[in-house]
């Protein structure tokens, strides 16, 4: 069996998919080009995959027939067109559950730079800047009574919000559709619409999936319904904000602040962003700790070690509508 990795992996991933067959790992310290990957999955009989890897049925093909197992390297799938390799039987794999805690850790910690400003504070104290303390010094906002909006209350969803419980926020949540009655009484949770809980909302923190839904799902229009005393966070996938427009809402004062680990064009980010003090951002953080990375990567091996050793996959990706 012929095992193509496309980026570095942890070591403890690289033994397990040795059990399963021959594994050869890119060399390149960056996602491969479309034509190099082509290239270097062909008689693959699995390809693991990373976040940045557009995998699309040309990859299948040219991997060949013998293709049985594409692992991704992450929750979100949005970078694999899960129905043409399904159309061409590879089995499509994720990462799930694994990088809850650590997601959420960060996006709180994004939540609670951006409204205390410590990214601000910091960059004053390393200018060597003259400062003195008195009470109306760099002044943010506290969290205590004000009110938390999660679009996606999935795993990170939840996660995020357990940690808001715990710094007396109140929960509102919007998604595709109502979380169940034991999950909303755990977090004393809100189910709003979409429209309602942007207008409510102190903060705004983003864990739905990237689809053609929610790609721009906060554009002019959403960012015009926040308070102009509201924060978003985003730690999902970049595209489901307009970043441009984020820009322009942040420039008119129209919401506070913005703390952001994931980009619409990563690895670029919209410059204006760069040079507000009152965004927070960081390079896509969100599962970087060794011990997440490490199970990830090895939850994708195992899966592939499953499928070519014929057993069941631990966990797939099945087109929308194909169940899960």
């Amino acid at each position: 069996m012929r095992i193509v990795v496309t980026r570095q992996v942890p070591e403890a991933a690289l033994v397990v998919l040795r059990r399963a067959g021959e594994v050869w790992v890119s060399g390149e310290d960056r996602p491969l080009t479309p034509d190099e990957l082509r290239e270097a999955v062909r008689g693959a009989d699995a390809v693991v995959s990373m976040l940045h890897d557009r995998i699309d049925g040309s990859v299948a093909d040219a991997a060949g027939p013998g293709l049985k197992v594409l692992a991704n390297v992450a929750v979100g799938h949005d970078n694999v067109d899960v129905p043409a390799l399904t159309e061409r039987g590879v089995i499509v794999t994720n990462t799930p559950g694994v990088l809850t805690d650590a997601t959420a850790d960060l996006a709180f910690g994004l939540l609670l730079a951006v409204t205390r400003r410590i990214g601000e504070g910091e960059r004053l104290l390393r200018a060597r800047r003259p400062w003195s303390f008195h009470l109306g010094f760099m002044l943010g906002s506290g969290l205590q009574g004000k009110t938390l909006g999660v679009i996606g209350l999935g795993q990170i969803g939840q996660a995020m919000a357990h940690r808001a419980r715990a710094f007396g926020m109140r929960i509102v949540y919007s998604g595709r559709s109502r979380a169940k009655a034991e999950v909303e009484s755990a977090l004393q949770a809100e189910h709003l619409p979409f429209l309602d809980l942007l207008k409510a909302a102190d903060v705004v923190s983003l864990h739905c999936p990237l689809t053609p839904e929610t790609r721009h799902l906060i554009d002019a229009e959403a960012l015009g319904a926040m308070k102009h005393s509201a924060f978003l966070i985003n730690t999902t996938r970049g595209p489901v904000v307009d970043e441009a427009a984020l820009a322009d809402a942040l420039l008119r004062r129209e919401i506070a602040g913005a703390g952001l680990d994931v980009f619409e064009k990563e690895p670029e980010v919209e410059q204006r962003l760069l040079e507000m003090d009152n965004v927070v951002v960081t390079p896509h953080l969100g599962s970087a700790t060794v011990e997440t990375r490490t199970e990830m990567a090895l939850l994708a091996a195992r899966n592939v070690e499953a499928i070519l050793g014929g057993e069941s996959p631990i966990n797939e990706v099945r087109p929308a509508g194909g169940g899960s």
